[in-house]
């Protein structure tokens, strides 16, 4: 399914070949993101994810990058996480050499022009601005900062319009050169290839330069609960969006596996208990949801809803009645055996994607040093049992453990403490 390579420089080369499609993903995926930032430099690895396509020396600038790409119908973009950052360019394999030139010069090269960077912070910050104004997301920008306070994992990816203001030219310089290096950093090639052993030596041509020495790691994330915590923000909207759920488990518990059916089974797809409950038979939302994240060293069980400021009360108390249930009594073989054939189907759909792919290999070398293939995935999830989903409920929905993050016009934190027992 895949072939990994270790270049002498440290630099970690994943291969995915796939024979049902002609499009090839290049993604660079380097180990670091928000969690890994000072209270100073708070969005530095988002702004630079942005200031990456304003130009190299080689293509100075952002045209030079966009138009090559967008001139042979490529998708190409970027992202930043608490824990990651990747770069893609997705082609048609014939295109193959034009998107990892292009990634690889960005990666390695980017000038990051001073007159850039001044605009580019404009641009970020009306990025803050728009999730500001959006309280289906601004809410869970709130959840973290509940969950993880005034730490790194409790920051907002993207920062605060102050200290994106801050970063300096040279504080970008020394973020590359202290993260920006060959062992934090994996190239993943996936799609329709053909010899991947020329793939790479090409990789390894292109990403000859890059730097060897070793990189910061992240500092580890604190967090403590010995009682329900919610955060109310205040505002006059005609919804009322919010977040209620536990902690769960980092990705080193083998424990997630059945914390994510368990999720899928409340919230996860239209025929799920929360939807069926809250949407269906109350009427009390247009959407609902209840995901499950798992990260190196944190996790958390979580269901999302907007709903009419006036049945705010009820909407929480049906959610937190689906909560006791799935805690109070074990689910059906009916019900498990479809949840693990929705992961399945699900996992199936998303491979026919050469992005999927290289993400799904590459993020799992990036944070667990080890690489599952689909179908040892779902070897993990096809043998959690049902006891294990009790075990896992009983186990993560316990009251000490409850968080609300909550945006709308409710002005009464005594109702909202009495629904969550403080």
């Amino acid at each position: 399914m895949y072939n990994k390579t270790t270049l002498k420089n440290g630099l970690r080369v994943l291969t995915v070949p796939s024979n049902g499609t002609k499009a090839v993903t290049v993604l660079v995926l380097v180990k670091t993101g928000s969690k890994y930032e000072t209270k100073n430099t708070s969005g530095i690895s988002h702004l630079l994810e942005h200031l990456l396509f304003k130009g190299t020396k080689k293509r100075p600038g952002n045209l030079d990058i966009a138009e090559p790409l967008d001139a042979v119908g490529g998708a190409y973009n970027a992202f930043t996480g608490e824990d990651y950052t990747g770069y893609y360019a997705k082609v048609d394999s014939s295109h193959l050499d034009l998107a990892l030139d292009i990634i690889s010069d960005i990666y390695l090269n980017s000038k990051l022009d001073k007159a850039e960077i001044k605009r580019e912070k404009n641009v970020v910050i009306e990025e803050i601005n728009m999730y500001r104004d959006n309280p289906m997301s601004f809410v869970e920008i709130m959840w973290h900062k509940l969950l993880y306070g005034d730490q790194p994992a409790g920051w907002y990816i993207g920062g605060t319009k102050e200290s994106v203001l801050g970063i300096s030219r040279n504080d970008l310089v020394k973020y590359i050169d202290s993260q920006y290096n060959a062992s934090n950093t994996i190239v993943c090639v996936a799609g329709g290839i053909k010899s991947e052993k020329e793939i790479v030596k090409k990789i390894e041509k292109a990403f000859w330069g890059i730097g060897t020495k070793a990189a910061k790691d992240s500092p580890e994330v604190q967090e403590s609960q010995k009682a329900p915590a919610f955060m109310i923000e205040h505002r006059k909207t005609d919804q009322t969006h919010f977040m209620i759920g536990f902690r769960g488990y980092g990705l080193d518990d083998p424990r997630h596996y059945a914390l994510e059916l368990l999720g899928s089974i409340l919230g996860g797809m239209m025929s799920s208990r929360m939807f069926a409950s809250v949407r269906e038979r109350l009427g009390l939302c247009y959407y609902i949801k209840t995901s499950v994240s798992a990260d190196p060293d944190t996790g958390y069980l979580v269901t999302c809803a907007g709903v009419d400021n006036s049945r705010l009360e009820l909407a929480l108390e049906a959610v937190l009645k689906e909560y006791k249930k799935i805690k109070d009594k074990k689910v059906l073989e009916k019900e498990l055996k479809k949840v693990k054939d929705h992961f399945y189907g699900k996992m199936t759909l998303s491979f026919e994607s050469s992005d999927n792919l290289a993400v799904f290999y590459s993020t799992q070398e990036l944070l667990e040093n080890k690489i599952l293939t689909p179908e040892e995935l779902y070897g993990r999830i096809k043998g959690v049992r049902a006891d294990d989903i009790l075990a896992v409920a009983r186990d993560v929905i316990k009251p000490e453990n409850l968080n609300l993050a909550l945006i709308g016009p409710t002005k009464d934190r005594k109702k909202i403490k009495k629904i969550l027992k403080v």
